[in-house]
């Protein structure tokens, strides 16, 4: 394993769960967030050697992660398939504070991608400068736009 190898390895395993995070905002089917996960992973590879360390690795990987889910999504929706399923989970959670996280995550996946990824990087506790940067808009635009997207959330029905 050459030193560049090694050194993207350790980024990885250090960033495991934001890359796996950012994933699971944009499916809540382990299959797919798997194979996202994996696109992540390769295009982290093509721009490691190339990062220059202008920003913090961690805003380098959000962006990177946040963009490869995007560009996959709209492909998923432009091209959308059939998946067969047994529709059955026996090991299925069926208590209140499930249900609510379940409710959340489902009305967050009907946001806009833009608007997702910004969700996700609020809940990780990132300030709205630190997101500002990952998404390339402005503290100030961040801070409107959770307003407008926590009104949006409020204002969906449950279905």
């Amino acid at each position: 394993m050459t030193t560049l190898e090694r050194q993207f390895a350790g980024t990885v395993a250090e960033h495991k769960s934001t890359i796996y995070t950012v994933c699971y905002m944009f499916s809540q089917d382990a299959d797919e967030v798997n194979d996202l996960f994996q696109e992540v992973l390769v295009n982290l590879w093509k721009g490691f050697e190339s990062f220059e360390h202008r920003s913090d690795i961690k805003t380098w990987i959000y962006r990177v992660a946040l963009n490869t889910c995007i560009s996959l999504d709209r492909k998923k929706r432009r091209n959308p398939t059939l998946k067969l399923t047994m529709d059955i989970n026996l090991f299925e959670d069926h208590d209140e504070d499930t249900r609510q996280v379940d409710m959340l995550h489902k009305r967050i996946s009907r946001l806009q991608p833009f608007d997702r990824a910004i969700v996700l990087l609020w809940l990780e506790d990132l300030s709205y400068e630190e997101i500002g940067q990952i998404v390339g808009i402005t503290a100030k635009n961040v801070s409107v736009r959770l307003f407008r997207i926590r009104e949006q959330l409020k204002n969906m029905s449950n279905d």
